[in-house]
């Protein structure tokens, strides 16, 4: 695979178009941030041929990192596609971002591929968050395989960090995850660059040798010559050699392959690497490479041809690989779809972005059929399907950590759409498709109402496509608009943002009356107000987040409201007594009638109640919403003619803050049930964290591959950076996950300073 010279047929300038699902690779670009993947991108069309020798689309760009944010922020911030094309295969590259707070644009780029790519850097070493990442890869069966960045660096060793993949990707098969070549490091690639070469100011690595055939690729003149291995190569590498061809033979589908071979019969080369392409396909045996960008002027950097070998060979084609489940729009099953191109037409829209130019654009993968420009589809989306939570602090009751409910953004829709001009991207340029088959990835414009997740089918027969699994983001930011004409735009602005980030959310609440985003992360913050800003022409300020606090009644109390005002003409006559008892939590407010003798007129006592509600709504102390009495109203005086609706309201009102002013009201948090995985040697980090949050660890619960669950049970006041912090605490490994539980009184000196801080009018 590999072992074997490669040209490229195309021509730059032209996008790389597929007729049939098997000349496609779809990949994504799998690595934390810093690890390489966008030069590796750039490296890889440039071996192709799909640039020229910068490497670049323009100059001080790249073909994945064209955005002005990118820019400024010098890391790639969403989903780019790069398409090529090597050996008559098309090969859509899809790079995504490594940061955490961008898992939204990861998850985009895994449900468009069909194999991942996982980038690390030999000197940086694996994060947690891409062991997680290959955890999810392995338990859907997708084709693996790691390439081996940053060799050049001083502490690089392709050994030791060949062992690290070994023991950290290897699971219960660290033979699976094996080398292919071995670098080698010299002006003509001629010594070792494993344990003993590493780049302490020695020679760089110059070229690979190949494994299986034994043969070394040299890449110093900067472009790749093969040529056999010199008398000092095939020693150095005969222990590794025999590892993968033992590994090799153990995926074998011909079980009397590993017989012969331990018999002492020579294995053909030929049937090695055929077997090793079908185990990289079914996703059990894990492929090492290594790889560098070329050198300024130079065309083929180092590992580029082997890679793009590995992907056109060992990768699947779309064919391959399942089909995600379809529906009717009303949820009938329909039976599995096949990658046909002369199949109904499915496909989905797995990222929206805005164009100055052209408007809002959609990349789609289709799963079955064609797709072509200028033809009616039709538009089905999912939806935000959210319930009410009853804590007001936008999470749902019914489901862990996600922003619910009180929320403007994008509803469940179908319409039929015309479908604009198709295109490949590549850098900031559109080029001209004009047609995406089955398993192919292309640009529509001009879907206005198309969002993120929606699927697109033929009219006559629409479908919908079982949607993927997205984070929930639970990072809160509450902004105001900058000036009246910003908030002019701010609503039209923010569903524009929904629409394109599954992964933000929009609430209004309404009990603190802010506008809150809900956010993967701070990173993932800026990007989201500066896209506001740039894109929508919106500028907004960062203003704290409020909880939605409650007060009630801690023991049982009466209150008289009077209300009397006779200062010549009609006058305004209301006197009302009241008892109030506190109730369990959730029982919200009761209002009972108990007068007798007609004390107060049958037509005023609604009106009582009115101003009691009107009045629990606004709160007795500190302005938050009065929940779970019973106010009972016993006793009252009227006038004939002063008397009337409004009075009547306005010594409710009076009455219950009498009432409240005369006893021990609690201020009352809401609380959430929390549930923290994380790596077992985190766990005493995060529960000692948990603690300081006040919170109550309730449980813990051992979780396969070495992770521990935490539940517990802490005040929502205490998670505003929660997301933040236990990234922090856990390097990247530690996920959770909230709920709304309950409401429970606040300290007594937190309350006070609560009350102290309305009072003075302090947020």
């Amino acid at each position: 695979m590999g072992d074997r010279t490669s040209t490229h047929p195309g021509a730059a300038g032209r996008a790389p178009v597929a007729d049939r699902p098997g000349s496609l690779r779809n990949v994504v670009l799998v690595g934390h941030s810093g690890a390489g993947k966008t030069t590796l991108v750039d490296a890889l069309a440039l071996a192709s041929g799909a640039v020229n020798r910068t490497g670049r689309v323009e100059e001080g760009g790249s073909l994945s990192d064209y955005d002005e944010i990118e820019h400024r922020q010098q890391r790639s911030v969403q989903l780019s596609l790069v398409p090529l094309e090597w050996n008559g295969i098309k090969i859509n590259l899809l790079d995504t971002p490594g940061y955490a707070d961008f898992v939204g644009e990861l998850r985009a780029g895994l449900r468009a591929a069909d194999a991942a790519l996982f980038v690390v850097s030999a000197a940086d070493g694996v994060d947690g968050s891409t062991r997680l990442v290959w955890e999810e890869c392995a338990a859907v069966g997708m084709p693996r395989a790691l390439v081996v960045t940053h060799l050049e660096a001083s502490r690089a060793d392709f050994d030791e960090m060949t062992e690290t993949c070994r023991q950290v990707f290897g699971g219960d098969d660290p033979d699976a995850v094996v080398p292919l070549y071995l670098p080698l490091r010299g002006e003509a690639g001629t010594s070792p660059a494993g344990r003993g070469g590493r780049s302490d100011g020695h020679a760089p690595v110059a070229g690979l040798i190949g494994l299986l055939t034994q043969r070394v690729f040299d890449y110093s003149s900067g472009e790749r010559v093969e040529r056999p291995p010199g008398p000092e190569h095939l020693p150095l590498i005969e222990e590794a050699r025999n590892r993968l061809i033992e590994a090799v033979i153990a995926e074998s589908e011909d079980e009397t392959l590993m017989d012969r071979y331990l018999g002492g019969e020579a294995v053909d080369v030929g049937t090695l690497i055929g077997d090793l392409e079908k185990a990289v396909a079914r996703g059990v045996f894990h492929p090492v490479l290594a790889a560098a960008p070329a050198a300024e002027g130079a065309r083929q950097g180092l590992g580029t041809v082997e890679l793009l070998d590995l992907i056109t060979r060992g990768f699947p084609d779309p064919t391959e690989r399942e089909i995600p489940p379809v529906t009717t729009p009303d949820g009938r099953p329909r039976p599995p779809l096949a990658c046909d191109p002369d199949g109904p037409l499915v496909a989905e829209v797995v990222k929206t972005s805005s164009d100055p130019y052209v408007g809002r654009m959609s990349l789609v993968r289709v799963f079955s059929g064609t797709l072509r420009p200028d033809t009616t589809v039709h538009v089905c989306g999912h939806g935000a399907r959210r319930s009410v939570d009853p804590s007001g602090n936008g999470h749902r009751a019914d489901s862990p950590g996600g922003p619910a409910g009180r929320y403007d953004g994008p509803e469940g829709h179908e319409e039929d759409e015309r479908v604009g001009a198709l295109s490949a991207p590549f850098g900031k340029q559109q080029r001209h498709l004009p047609k995406a088959v089955a398993g192919d990835l292309a640009c529509v414009t001009k879907l206005s109402r198309a969002e993120t997740g929606d699927t697109l089918s033929d009219r006559g027969d629409p479908l919908l496509v079982e949607p993927w699994v997205m984070p929930d983001p639970l990072l809160p930011v509450a902004i105001e608009a900058h000036s009246r004409s910003d908030e002019d735009r701010l609503s039209q602005g923010l569903a524009r943002l929904a629409a394109e980030d599954p992964t933000l959310r929009v609430e209004q609440n309404p009990d603190t009356h802010q506008v809150v985003l809900w956010c993967m992360g701070e990173a993932h913050r800026e990007v989201a107000l500066e896209r506001l800003r740039t894109r929508g022409g919106v500028r907004v300020d960062a203003v704290p987040h409020r909880v939605a606090l409650r007060e009630t009644f801690a023991e049982p109390a009466t209150g008289r409201g009077r209300h009397v005002k006779q200062s010549g003409g009609h006058g305004q006559y209301a006197i009302c007594e009241i008892t109030v008892e506190p109730l369990p939590v959730g029982s919200g407010i009761e209002f009972v009638d108990r007068v007798v003798g007609g004390a107060v007129p049958r037509q005023f006592i609604p009106s009582v109640e009115k101003g009691v509600r009107a009045q629990a709504a606004r709160g007795v102390t500190a302005g938050h919403p009065l929940v779970d009495i019973r106010v009972t109203l016993v006793d009252g005086k009227a006038h004939s003619v002063d008397s009337s609706d409004a009075a009547f309201q306005t010594a409710g009102a009076l009455a219950l803050r009498e009432a409240a002013a005369d006893t021990r009201i609690h201020l009352l948090e809401p609380v959430a049930e929390v549930r923290v995985l994380v790596a077992d040697e985190y766990v005493g980090t995060v529960m000692s964290d948990l603690s300081g949050r006040r919170g109550r660890v309730v449980g813990t619960e051992q979780v396969p591959g070495g992770s521990t669950l935490v539940r517990a049970e802490v005040p929502e006041t205490e998670l505003g950076r929660y997301a933040v912090d236990l990234r922090s605490l856990s390097h990247g490994t530690g996920r959770f996950s909230r709920s709304y539980l309950r409401h429970e009184p606040v300290p007594q000196q937190m309350a006070a300073r609560i009350r102290e801080q309305a009072e003075t009018g302090v947020a």
